[in-house]
């Protein structure tokens, strides 16, 4: 009985050997492993060939340059390039590593976090390689060696020579134009330079490129199509949650998504009017904050969005133009958020913090004030509704006067996917909003509860804080 997968075509099966032994009896399964000997039921835990689906397999049908595997959410992308190494450096001497963070090359693609989908967990014990992380490579058993670069430094790129490339979530690189053109010059070793790419599927400029060249092999999947590989408590929360909606057919139908009619923004735009970096003088720069109302697992995140006012790119200051330079949002307790926006106003030399207190009030500030009690800061209350803050702000993207400093993935999925009437604000938009209007001047929406500056200092209400419990620590 052959459990081995070798139809990538859509006549045969589309099971994993692993899948197809589950198919079967109870007593069919014991005959099977009953005719292995010790050697081969060792060996098996490792063949990739077994527990793959075909679809999960490199492409034969023709040549390629590129490998582009768009795939949902659990499909088994990590585990795809993973093996895709592993067989690579069998036959080539050096094979590279690219992933969006210098951490997420670390502890995605290099190590692992238990999902045993990582290189080190694929590995035999015998061909594992050895991680020198000062040197930033993988050296192999054999004499291969694996250089790691994070996208988040193109430079880097600058001069390194490859054979073949994994490229893990090029759709989350923050310079990804400029990543991608570096390697692509190194690209240059042997008869068949290679790269497999790894990403979750966005509209983005590159990964529109890579789809119409036609030196790329697409490989499309869903976060259905492991269904029998993941935890039954992951699969059933994540499709309650996202199944029919517009980022549910991207992150778990793995659908490339063109702009959202309607939407105020588009990716297309913010595209257009990308930097890589600010004007080397900034005459304002300021955090916006959207706080949470409530700390737990379904609670909204808190939004903090540092955006920079100075000249256009090519240096004329006048109109002032806009720079998006980092998105520190995410789901926090008040405590971490406090943290998270005091280091962000210090580490971007940040003039104030304006945080929307609707909902929060005072708390706001005195939560930030027990992290550190002297920053500027402005309490803002929207007296107009959430269209009419974020079409004037729409309307500077249209003017070609706001430029993302790199990408920003999930803010800018948020600012396209929004709808007006029809959408609920998020809370990157909301910050980003707060923190344009703060520096266009354009806020005849809002109401200023208080206004301070850096030296004025308060004593926050700490029991207050604590009657809340949303606040709690």
């Amino acid at each position: 009985m052959n459990m081995k997968t070798t139809s990538r075509g859509t006549g045969g099966s589309q099971l994993s050997g692993a899948e197809m032994l589950d198919a079967l009896s109870c007593e069919q399964r014991k005959t099977w492993f009953a005719s292995l000997s010790d050697e081969e039921a060792e060996a098996i835990v490792h063949d990739w060939e077994f527990w793959a689906r075909p679809q999960q397999l490199e492409p034969t049908d023709r040549p390629w340059v590129n490998w582009l595997v768009m795939a949902g959410r659990g499909f088994g992308k990590t585990r795809m390039g993973s093996e895709q190494v592993r067989k690579w450096v069998k036959k080539f001497p050096i094979v590279n590593l690219i992933g969006a963070t210098a951490a997420d090359v670390r502890d995605v693609m290099v190590q692992g976090i238990g999902a045993g989908s990582a290189i080190m967990e694929v590995c035999r014990r015998d061909e594992r390689p050895v991680y020198e992380k000062s040197n930033r490579r993988l050296v192999w058993p054999n004499g291969a060696s694996s250089l790691l670069f994070s996208a988040e430094e193109p430079d880097r790129l600058r001069g390194p020579q490859h054979m073949k490339v994994w490229a893990d979530e090029l759709a989350a690189w923050k310079y990804p134009d400029e990543a991608w053109e570096q390697f692509e010059f190194g690209l240059r070793l042997g008869t068949n330079p290679q790269v497999v790419v790894t990403t979750t599927p966005k509209p983005t400029k590159l990964i529109k490129e890579l789809v119409a060249n036609p030196a790329t092999f697409i490989t499309r999947g869903s976060t259905y199509d492991n269904k029998l590989n993941l935890a039954k408590n992951f699969f059933d929360s994540i499709i309650r949650k996202y199944e029919g909606t517009r980022l549910g057919r991207q992150e778990l139908m793995a659908e490339l998504l063109e702009d959202h009619p309607g939407a105020l923004w588009t990716l297309k735009a913010i595209d257009a009017d990308r930097v890589r970096q600010c004007p080397a003088f900034l005459t304002r720069v300021v955090v916006g904050v959207d706080p949470a109302v409530t700390s737990g697992d379904d609670s909204a995140e808190w939004g903090m969005v540092v955006v920079g006012m100075g000249p256009n790119p090519n240096g004329q200051v006048w109109p002032p133009h806009f720079y998006v330079m980092d998105d520190l949002s995410g789901k926090f307790s008040p405590n971490e958020a406090a943290k998270r926006a005091v280091h962000g106003y210090r580490a971007h030399k940040v003039d104030r913090i304006v945080a929307e207190v609707n909902n929060g009030g005072d708390l706001v500030e005195a939560v930030l004030r027990t992290v550190d009690p002297n920053f500027a800061y402005k309490a803002v209350r929207a007296s107009r509704g959430k269209l009419t803050r974020a079409e004037p702000i729409a309307a500077l993207y249209e003017q070609h006067r706001v430029h993302h400093v790199g990408a920003f993935g999930v803010l800018e999925d948020q600012i396209c996917d929004y709808i007006p009437l029809v959408s609920k604000s998020p809370d990157r938009m909301d910050a980003l909003v707060w923190a344009l209007t703060e520096l266009s001047g354009d806020d005849g929406d809002q109401e200023v509860i208080y206004e301070y500056s850096e030296e004025h200092s308060i004593s926050p209400d700490l029991d207050a804080i604590d009657r809340l419990p949303y606040w709690k620590m």
